[in-house]
């Protein structure tokens, strides 16, 4: 019999052979309280708005440095990157549902040819914390 399948029985069982009722450790617990919590993240539509927001961000922080590189200078707002072509619209966060609550980070740091600061840097504006137990806006 497998570690699963007794820690299965123990949970279950509504008796001891004396008669008082089973304490589940509280370990066991946990372990079972987070399996459930996985497979609801796992099957939830969280783990698709989780991929929607990477492709999001991966393509803002793309742009972002292609307009750094082509203008030798990094733009001042996302709009910006639309202004210039670089963006149709601004994407919309999938957790905030909106395309006005991005977090940019700005570096005064100029690069290579560049001439002005900016933007270097982009997150989402979610308060939310992924499956993985990270904030959003750390991503």
């Amino acid at each position: 019999m497998s570690t699963v399948a007794r820690t299965s029985w123990v949970v279950m069982a509504p008796h001891t052979a004396a008669g008082n009722v089973s304490r589940c450790p509280s370990l066991i617990l946990l372990f079972l309280v987070s399996i459930a919590l996985a497979s609801c993240c796992r099957l939830s539509p969280t783990r698709s708005k989780e991929a929607v927001l990477r492709q999001e961000l991966k393509t803002l922080r793309y742009e972002i440095d292609n307009y750094t590189t082509d203008k030798e200078k990094a733009p001042q707002t996302l709009q910006d990157l639309v202004d210039a072509g670089y963006l149709r619209k601004i994407p919309k966060d999938p957790f905030t549902d909106s395309a006005e609550t991005w977090q940019v980070e700005t570096s005064e740091t100029v690069v290579g040819r560049q001439t002005n600061p900016g933007i270097s840097d982009v997150h989402s504006g979610s308060k939310l914390v992924s499956c993985d137990g990270t904030p959003y806006s750390r991503w």
